[in-house]
């Protein structure tokens, strides 16, 4: 458990409650001199600088606001769509994503500042905590990292209660029950009805994604070109990475593709039921991975399966920064060299179809397909092949038989 003493705190700050109340908390409870908010920009749609003011009247030292969404989408989901990263094969990690970003721009911003610790509004519940305290400690192994939610105890009405000592309001009532995290990667909703995994989810959870009833009564055709595995361009227009991923949430989501309903396996041991809307991370996923199919040789695209699982459990887990996470980094950037070119997708109602595709390097010979005239396989060879192939199925029942007699 790390010693609460510090002099000064950098707090990753949303603006919500239980940030705003460790601000007093850190500094009434645990004898914290100074407190620096800090706020990441993830493309989330909120207005910073009302958030900026809100910390300093909460009593922060120092306010600050980043915007690393150019950073979020190039270094940490780009990577991720090169490894197909899909966590229980469902959950394209959009929030899993941002935490060990968010624990960098944390530990740069301890160092800039002469900082002896860094907090977040993490309870004792979540997986996040696990997120931001080892990627903490993988970068900065001598940094405190306090965490007042995940130990004063209080209730939501009592946190509420201690943050108007202190001069912090109330929040308005919310009509909505549901806890929502966004970031320009999807949004993730959990809590109210959504906690009985029988009730299915009401219409109102989603905002990313429209609902059957209201999306286009014609399919629309959308072609996403990669290279090396990165998207780089959409209908044949080159965009910035936060512009392409923003201009394929808005298509996607139109035709209500990219919502999750899934049963997962947190970190921490309990099932959760979560609800996901990631229209841009699905359909670029499912397009790399059909890109994948046409231009890797059999043993690799099967190999790099196999491994996708693993990555995509270390990122969820908090473990990007991690020595096995930075060993397949590097063996998926290799594997990556020729996968370019041009996928094509069918959006309607809900669902998205690879049905086209093409590459320079494409391994996928008409020649050798055919069955038509021009077919250039020679099939005599095939004889031979199958001899040799089956020769250990055929010794084997060979002894078999023998020793049997």
């Amino acid at each position: 458990m790390a010693e609460k003493r510090a002099h000064r705190v950098v707090l990753a700050y949303s603006g919500g409650v239980d940030t705003s109340v460790c601000i007093p908390y850190l500094k009434h409870q645990w004898g914290v001199a100074e407190v620096i908010t800090l706020a990441v920009d993830l493309g989330q749609g909120e207005e910073l600088e009302l958030i900026r003011q809100k910390a300093l009247a909460s009593g922060a030292t120092i306010s600050l606001v980043e915007d690393v969404k150019a950073e979020f989408v190039k270094d940490y989901a780009f990577p991720a769509i090169q490894a197909n990263a899909l966590y229980e094969n469902r959950y394209p990690l959009s929030t899993a994503l941002a935490r060990p970003l968010i624990a960098k721009v944390l530990v740069e911003t301890a160092e800039k500042y002469g900082a002896d610790a860094v907090a977040h509004g993490c309870t004792g519940k979540g997986n996040d905590q696990v997120r931001f305290d080892v990627s903490i400690a993988a970068l900065n192994p001598c940094l405190k990292v306090l965490a007042p939610a995940r130990e004063w105890g209080m209730t939501r009405e009592e946190t509420i209660a201690y943050g108007e000592k202190f001069g912090i309001p109330a929040p308005v009532k919310k009509s909505s029950p549901y806890s929502i995290d966004k970031n320009l990667l999807g949004r993730a909703i959990e809590a109210g009805v959504l906690e009985n995994p029988w009730q299915e989810p009401p219409e109102e959870v989603y905002e990313m994604t429209a609902p059957l009833a209201q999306t286009p009564e014609e399919p629309e055709y959308v072609e996403i070109e990669f290279t090396k595995g990165i998207p780089t361009k959409v209908n044949g227009t080159a965009l910035e990475p936060v512009a392409l991923v923003s201009t394929l949430n808005q298509i996607a989501g139109r035709h209500g593709v990219g919502r999750i309903d899934m049963i997962e396996n947190r970190l921490v041991g309990i099932k959760s039921r979560e609800i996901y809307e990631t229209p841009a991370m699905s359909v670029l996923i499912q397009a790399h991975q059909d890109l994948e199919s046409l231009t890797l040789t059999a043993d690799l695209f099967q190999y790099k399966r196999s491994m996708e699982d693993t990555y995509a459990r270390l990122v969820y887990n908090g473990l990007w920064y991690s020595p096995l996470k930075q060993c397949l980094d590097a063996f998926i950037r290799t594997s990556q060299e020729r996968v370019s070119g041009t996928v094509r997708l069918k959006l309607f109602k809900g669902s998205s179809t690879v049905v086209g595709r093409l590459s320079p390097y494409s391994l996928y010979n008409e020649e050798l397909v055919t069955y038509s005239k021009g077919d250039r396989f020679d099939h005599r060879a095939a004889e031979g092949f199958i001899y040799v192939w089956g020769m250990p199925t055929r010794l084997w029942a060979q002894v078999g038989r023998t020793s049997h007699g």
